[in-house]
């Protein structure tokens, strides 16, 4: 009963702090009138979609034409792991009362579609099991959504993009040139919506066509593991782009394995105009005693837009999407706004650092001794408590007390009398 009340305080306090979070628009490229609006995020159980416009966000680089970016639309649906705690957001674009609590989202992301610099839009989602045009079973059917390329209607009368079948069957050919299995093979799903399906008739690209604009769903299938879900989707956006003439480069190989480490691997958080760097790719679950500033909010930067904290009680919860990443057991203090640079050896090497570096550590570090700091090694193991002038290599920790799952990052803490004045880490080789 404990366990179940204290999982029911956390929703609540999940949904209080996400449902002030306002999605972002990204723009990249050089703003023209041949716009790509990409959209993820609209339902909060769909990561495929989310994560693959975060990567378009953080990982591709526009080096032709003009993309935005809307990675996480329904943000506090993300942080919930909830199709819509307000119902679903996807059925709010016929009629939306202003009382509705999406109202101004909506409202919002309808503005961006309406620009006139947009001419294309493509909404994000994963599916349930594999759309197939005729019934073979319950999983591959006309009744299911993933694995496809959605239209409303087979064209539109617009100056741009407006043969919306044609297209949609480039992208199609295109995905289908580069499947992990013969399952995952897509379809063009023209929903018809004009002939009448009221539920279409409330979504976001049925909106964006009445308002003269080329707009498509793409579905990934959520039998599909995270990652090969987010490969797919990326095929099918640079088909788009191609389609439209703009061009990019890419961070990382388009692979099923190369995605995964796109999502996974290149993922950090800084708090305190970069006073405190983490690195969140292999980050343990709960870091005690975590110096974090007294009678404030978090003040933090992320290298990627689906990253959030959220307070509750004296815990902050670090959210990648709808995954939680990390709590961190605040260790309130007084934050010190001296100087942010020190000295340190590594591998014999004296150098001076930043608060908020990662030192890459060989075999040994060295604290050089500052008058105007006192530093706390957490984790060092030697019984003479000696922190600075000292030789301390990765054997002198206890794994326990370090950032990574690993034991090999730990935290080197500088304060000045009882306030914090910085952080660095230390990043030991294998």
């Amino acid at each position: 009963m404990l366990k179940l009340f204290s999982l029911l305080l956390l929703c609540v306090s999940l949904l209080n702090a996400a449902s002030t979070m306002k999605f972002d628009l990204i723009k990249k490229g050089v703003d023209d009138n041949n716009t790509l609006l990409i959209i993820g995020g609209i339902q909060g159980d769909e990561p495929g979609g989310f994560i693959s416009a975060s990567l378009i966000a953080t990982h591709y680089e526009i080096t032709k034409g003009s993309v935005w970016v809307v990675p996480n639309l329904n943000f506090h649906s993300i942080i919930l792991r909830s199709r819509g705690p307000y119902g679903d957001m996807n059925r709010k674009f016929a009629y939306l009362s202003k009382k509705d609590p999406e109202y101004k989202t909506v409202e919002r992301i309808k503005s961006y579609i309406r620009d006139e610099k947009v001419k294309l839009i493509l909404n994000l989602h994963d599916g349930s099991g594999f759309y197939r045009h005729q019934y073979v079973d319950k999983q591959h059917s006309p009744y299911k959504w993933g694995q496809c390329s959605i239209i409303d209607q087979s064209s539109i009368k617009v100056k741009h993009y407006g043969n919306l079948e044609e297209i949609s069957s480039q992208v199609v050919k295109h995905v289908n040139s580069s499947l992990l299995k013969e399952e995952d093979r897509y379809h063009l799903h023209n929903t018809r919506t004009v002939e009448g399906d009221k539920e279409m008739e409330k979504t976001l690209t049925y909106y964006a066509i009445n308002h003269n604009k080329a707009a498509f769903g793409n579905e990934a299938s959520k039998n599909l593991a995270t990652h090969k879900r987010v490969y797919y989707h990326l095929l099918a956006i640079e088909k788009y782009m191609d389609i439209m003439g703009i061009e990019y480069k890419r961070k990382f190989t388009l692979s099923a394995g190369g995605v995964y480490k796109a999502i996974n691997n290149d993922i950090y958080i800084t708090l305190y105009d970069e006073k405190i760097t983490l690195p969140l790719s292999q980050v343990r679950g709960l870091l005690k005693y975590f110096p974090l500033k007294k009678g404030s909010e978090v003040d933090f930067q992320s290298s990627n837009p689906l990253l959030a904290v959220i307070k509750k009680g004296d815990t902050y919860i670090i959210q990648y999407g709808n995954r939680r990443l990390l709590r961190l057991k605040a260790d309130y203090h007084e934050y010190s706004h001296t100087r942010n640079r020190v000295k340190l050896e590594i591998d014999g090497k004296l150098q001076t650092y930043s608060f908020g570096s990662i030192i890459d550590v060989k075999k040994n570090f060295l604290v050089k001794h500052d008058k105007e700091y006192r530093v706390n090694v957490i984790g060092y193991t030697n019984r003479k408590r000696v922190e600075t002038e000292v030789e301390i290599n990765k054997r002198l920790f206890s794994k326990a007390h370090s950032v990574d799952k690993k034991g090999l990052i730990y935290r080197v803490e500088y304060y000045k009398g009882k306030k914090f004045a910085g952080m660095i880490l230390v990043r030991f080789k294998r």
